[in-house]
């Protein structure tokens, strides 16, 4: 009888250490995380470096566009994602056939319109160019921004999901340019105004992203950037350990103000809002 019981602690013994085993090679791998390429990255970076020093390896992929973190996470490629807003990460998986999930809230990036060329609405000319995202996303968001300037007005109801399709009344007869969200910044000297986001006007050097006309107000944090991976890979204990020291070390709130040039221009959106079971289904519509 004793030695039946010495065999059964020795065997809850070996499985404790086994599943101690496990999350320690669990914690040996690198973990992947793709960004995109624009100086918000400083403040992955500056996770990653506190990471190393907890003893967590972290392996950083930069691309620079909207469309390839998300179908490398899916392919496996990164085992996490951080540069996309919950809305975003809903139309890519209903577009793409993806099944990806945000786990946690980063940063809530302002959107803005800048011009160069006119140092207020009240300025821009009948006739002018205005740059506007291509993607259904971004582009209602920013057409939504440019009713809120005055310079538009949407057909009732549409919110921020309207297209240029839904543009009811133009009195300055705007000529619309879509592109790519990445190149928004780059274009602002070549139209009258922009629609872009003031870390990629940071980047881009076309402006000094304080200069704004104008920017959204409080959204409650839905445009908050998301961390994202796949749903067999949401209890990583890799992607909770490197979440928890981006949330808090002061390392990263340093790096985003360096980057942003001023806290004005974004938000700790964690610090707010919490992601809900709602953002789960949201994000797989």
């Amino acid at each position: 009888m004793r030695r039946r019981l010495r065999n059964v602690a020795m065997a809850f013994t070996l499985m404790a250490l086994s599943g101690v085993l496990s999350v320690s090679q669990a914690l040996a791998a690198p973990l992947r995380i793709a960004i995109n390429s624009d100086p918000k990255a400083d403040s992955v970076y500056a996770a990653v470096d506190v990471a190393k020093r907890e003893g967590l390896d972290v392996k950083v992929v930069e691309f620079t566009d909207w469309i390839t973190p998300n179908t490398a996470l899916a392919n496996d490629d990164v085992d996490l994602n951080y540069f996309q807003h919950r809305p975003f990460l809903a139309n890519a998986n209903q577009q793409q056939g993806l099944s990806l999930v945000p786990i946690a809230l980063g940063i809530e990036d302002k959107t803005c319109l800048y011009s160069t060329r006119h140092a207020s609405l009240a300025q821009i000319p009948e006739g002018g160019k205005a740059a506007v995202a291509d993607d259904p996303v971004n582009q209602g968001r920013g057409l939504l921004l440019y009713q809120q300037a005055g310079l538009i007005k949407l057909r009732d109801g549409v919110g921020d999901q309207g297209t240029l399709l839904d543009v009811a009344e133009n009195p300055r007869r705007l000529s619309f340019v879509e592109m790519q969200g990445p190149q928004l910044a780059r274009a602002i000297p070549d139209v009258d105004v922009a629609q872009s986001y003031p870390i990629h006007v940071r980047a881009a050097h076309t402006i000094d992203p304080q200069h704004y006309l104008t920017c959204n107000g409080d959204t409650s944090g839905k445009y908050a950037l998301a961390f994202v991976t796949r749903r067999d890979n949401r209890d990583d204990p890799r992607i909770e350990k490197f979440i928890h020291i981006y949330q808090t070390a002061p390392e990263v709130r340093a790096a985003l103000k360096r980057s942003y040039g001023s806290e004005r221009l974004y938000q700790l959106a964690w610090q707010h809002h919490t992601l809900g079971h709602d953002h789960l289904s949201e994000a797989n519509q």
